[in-house]
Formats: structure tokens, sequence, C-alpha cells
């Protein structure tokens, strides 16, 4: 297994509940993969960088993980296809 930082940002118009159904969505597909360390810090609505689809702020989730490839390819897969993702990114921490 190796390290991941995984960052994804969600639009902010994404109720609260909607969001925390969707957190909890990508936090299931981890832990069904075997997924041994997750830690999830929530950063809240912050400014980006630059507009995203009209948008100025975006809900801001940053992942710590150890996982597996298959988990990182199901992972990206998903959050590409989820309208609420403006962005995300996954990054293998450890060096080769």
């Amino acid at each position: 297994m190796r390290k991941y930082d995984v960052m994804y940002i969600i639009r902010p118009s994404v109720e609260a509940e909607a969001r925390k159904a969707l957190i909890e969505e990508f936090n299931a597909i981890l832990t069904s993969r075997g997924t041994v360390k997750l830690t999830v810090n929530e950063w809240g609505t912050r400014d980006l960088a630059y507009e995203i689809a009209d948008l100025k702020k975006g809900y801001y989730v940053v992942l710590d993980v150890e996982m597996e490839a298959d988990a990182v390819k199901e992972l990206d897969r998903v959050m590409g296809l989820k309208e609420n993702v403006l962005r995300h990114i996954i990054v293998n921490r450890e060096e080769r």
C-alpha cells in the first residue's frame, strides 16, 4: 500500500446534508477497498485560485490515505463523474 494525499473541491451551493453524503460516499469507496489509514480534513468554504464554472468559492476536503492502486483508480473514476465535484487531485506521497 502507498500513501496518498487526495484533495477535492465541492460546489459551494451543495446543501450540508448532500455534501456530507458525498464525502461519506467517497470514504466508503476507500474503506470497501481495504484502505488502512483514512484521515478526513474538511477545510470548508474557501476562495478558489481562479474561477471554475463561474464560481469563485468551493468547499475543500483533504484526505490522508494509505491505499492500493485499484482504490485510487476507482476513486478517481467516481470523482470525475460527480457534477458537484469541481476539481480533484490524487498525489502519491511516497518517493520511488
